[in-house]
């Protein structure tokens, strides 16, 4: 992870994250409001990520091809599954799980592959904060 984008991104958003880089408040579903992630459970990262666009679960993962959807930086990790409080995944797509809200099912909110079993990613942009 490169130091300075990451200080840069902090500066961007001091109220949403740590000197120490972690998530100072709660992370909510935009949706329903179920908490996700309680305050310091998750790291600020920055990583190029596609998520397709919010729906319903149903709709995810959909072998139509289509690339609706995307691509965002500003990303929460979290290194174990058990961390977050309230959080479901999707069936597989290719090497990845998708991240969706377990309460009300909307999502993709982040991205798990499946190659890598210590990095779960939540969207700022997918979420709310409180």
């Amino acid at each position: 992870m490169d130091d300075s984008r990451e200080s840069g991104e902090r500066a961007d958003r001091p109220d949403l994250v740590s000197d120490d880089g972690r998530n100072t408040k709660s992370v909510l579903c935009q949706r329903c409001g179920s908490k996700v992630l309680c305050p310091g459970m998750a790291l600020f990262a920055e990583r190029e990520l596609f998520l397709p666009s919010m729906r319903k679960k149903s709709g995810l993962g959909a072998a139509d091809g289509s690339a609706d959807g995307d691509t965002l930086t500003a990303h929460w990790v979290v290194d174990d599954m058990y961390t977050f409080e309230n959080v479901g995944f999707t069936n597989d797509v290719g090497r990845i799980k998708y991240l969706i809200c377990a309460d009300c099912e909307i999502g993709p909110i982040g991205w798990h592959c499946l190659d890598d079993k210590k990095s779960f990613y939540v969207a700022l942009e997918r979420v709310n904060h409180e």
